[in-house]
């Protein structure tokens, strides 16, 4: 694994903002402009105003969202909203949640991680990144000069030696504990003795990192370094060639990676009968039922198969649910379609869904942006909107797909993964400076 160092963390004074949970956040790219709101009216000191400021009548190039973003870090950092930790820590964190009737705690640690660039060390990416996410992220880390958000990583530990390393540290310590909007319980313990910082980056050692959230933001991070030091080489640690991590390891009982089902625009209409036509050889197909209602009987089935290429799809025009199993045949001609990825990839059911059903079989490559949502209910509330000619229920890849597909320097499709519950963003920050 890189190198992680402890630092000197910015942290909310709750003497002087109360309860940890009015000033925290989830990440920035899961805030719509309904929860900006709300945030924004929860606490005059809500993270929000750093992460995702609202844009303003009159903002130009001198006077925006992120100069704004830059004089409240500034100005809470002055009044004592925000102090700086006495001494360099590295940052135990939990979070306890439900999921399936069942509770379940994740356990990690936040570092500062040498910034490697993908594909020249052990950090590697599963997701494609796009260009205006960085450039917004770019513009707020100039403004700032701080990792405000954590990037989150995992590592193969299976025994979890690492982790145990720090529990030992925090036990009979009070954690900060704050809750999110989702009832998510976050508690937060900065560790600083030298030893055990030492000793988990020792126990880490040469293990690899694999990005499962905040892509834009790491390479946003690398961006921000090539640019600082073009002016001159960085002292080696500089906070500027580090980058705020969450560290956990792939085998915490606490991983969850909920499925990203998708609602899609622009097709023609189509019955049943046209779609498996279309799927022809391709897939074996049963018409499961009728009705959007029927999406948590259809996803059951799709979820208890276990097999990334069993989709459950379903035509608006006749309201029908098809249960599609890719053969020996469709896996043919996704190797032909897809021949530039490897096996692995090809045996994700996002790449299957998209490569061979929606871009191949379908002849519709060039579609909108799907509507991706995470709990059956949302697919039921937008197929009954009339908006969707056609919804796809489809696995998630898991954590060793990450890994495996990671390390042959390929990325997954879009919206392969979503990790349940989100890192909270208000914990603690990374200067930069």
């Amino acid at each position: 694994m890189p190198e992680i160092q402890a630092f000197r963390g910015l942290r909310y004074d709750l003497g002087q903002v109360g309860s940890l949970s009015d000033v925290i956040a989830p990440p920035y790219d899961v805030i719509g402009p309904e929860l900006q709101e709300q945030l924004y009216k929860k606490h005059p000191a809500n993270v929000i105003r750093l992460i995702l400021n609202r844009e303003e009548p009159g903002d130009d190039d001198a006077t925006n969202r992120y100069s704004r973003a830059a004089k409240f870090l500034k100005n809470w950092r002055q009044e004592g909203v925000l102090f700086t930790e006495s001494d360099p820590a590295v940052y135990v964190y939990h979070q306890v949640f439900e999921h399936g009737g069942q509770k379940f705690t994740r356990h990690g640690f936040m570092a500062r991680v040498r910034l490697e660039k993908f594909g020249e060390g052990k950090i590697y990416p599963h997701e494609e990144t796009l260009s205006g996410p960085k450039q917004d992220r770019l513009m707020l880390t100039r403004a700032c000069k701080t990792n405000l958000s954590q990037i989150f990583g995992l590592y193969p530990d299976p025994r979890a030696e690492v982790q145990s390393l720090l529990e030992k540290a925090i036990v009979g310590k009070t954690p900060l504990e704050a809750t999110d909007h989702l009832g998510v319980v976050h508690r937060l313990w900065p560790v600083t003795e030298v030893k055990v910082v030492s000793a988990v980056a020792g126990a880490i050692g040469p293990k690899p990192v694999f990005i499962a959230d905040g892509h834009h933001r790491y390479e946003t991070a690398c961006n921000y370094r090539d640019e600082l030091s073009a002016a001159g080489p960085l002292p080696a640690n500089h906070p500027a060639n580090f980058v705020l991590m969450m560290c956990v390891g792939m085998s915490d009982p606490g991983m969850i990676v909920l499925p990203t089902h998708r609602l899609f625009r622009g097709l023609p209409a189509m019955s049943s009968a046209d779609l498996i036509a279309k799927l022809g050889d391709a897939f074996t197909t049963r018409i499961a039922g009728e009705g959007a209602d029927l999406a948590p009987t259809v996803w059951e089935e799709v979820e208890t198969s276990g097999e990334q290429g069993t989709l459950g799809l379903y035509t608006a025009q006749d309201e029908r649910w098809v249960v599609a199993t890719i053969t020996a045949a469709g896996r043919q001609r996704l190797a032909q379609v897809a021949a530039e990825h490897s096996e692995p990839w090809r045996g994700l059911g996002v790449a299957i869904l998209h490569r061979l059903v929606i871009d191949t079989l379908l002849a519709s490559p060039n579609l909108p942006k799907p509507r991706y949502v995470h709990l059956v209910q949302e697919v039921v509330d937008g197929l009954e909107t009339g908006e969707f000619p056609l919804a796809a229920l489809v696995m998630p890849a898991t954590v060793d797909h990450i890994r495996t597909i990671s390390q042959t320097h390929e990325r997954m499709p879009a919206k392969s993964t979503y990790f349940y519950p989100k890192l909270l963003s208000g914990l603690v920050f990374n200067p930069l400076e």
